[in-house]
């Protein structure tokens, strides 16, 4: 079984994929890939949703929104995502990253 085209699953939500963002977000997340369930983010979990704003958006990315207004952006990207019942974590962030203007933090 080959590695996952996280690449690919990006491009169903955005026209134009960085794929150097992709592999710095693959990089950045490291063991977390290994493991089915935390390669995920499961929007229905409150705790994974805290985790998400606290340790991604707040810690990673430095931004300093109110948790009411970064809720709602982990919430639109759920909302985005939707179709999809297993939410790639790279594609997750990634999105994130790209609302907020990120990306290029993961190219290098």
């Amino acid at each position: 079984m080959g590695e996952f085209d996280y690449a690919n699953d990006v491009r169903k939500y955005t026209p134009s994929v960085d794929a150097a963002s992709v592999a710095g977000l693959i990089k950045h997340l490291g063991i977390a890939l290994k493991g089915k369930d935390s390669a995920l983010v499961a929007c229905s979990d409150k705790s994974e949703r805290d985790r998400v704003r606290d340790h991604f958006l707040k810690k990673k990315l430095g931004l300093t929104q109110a948790d009411a207004d970064l809720d709602k952006a982990i919430f639109d990207i759920c909302q985005r995502m939707h179709q999809d019942q297993d939410k790639q974590r790279v594609t997750f962030y990634y999105l994130l990253a790209e609302k907020y203007g990120k990306l290029g933090m993961f190219a290098s």
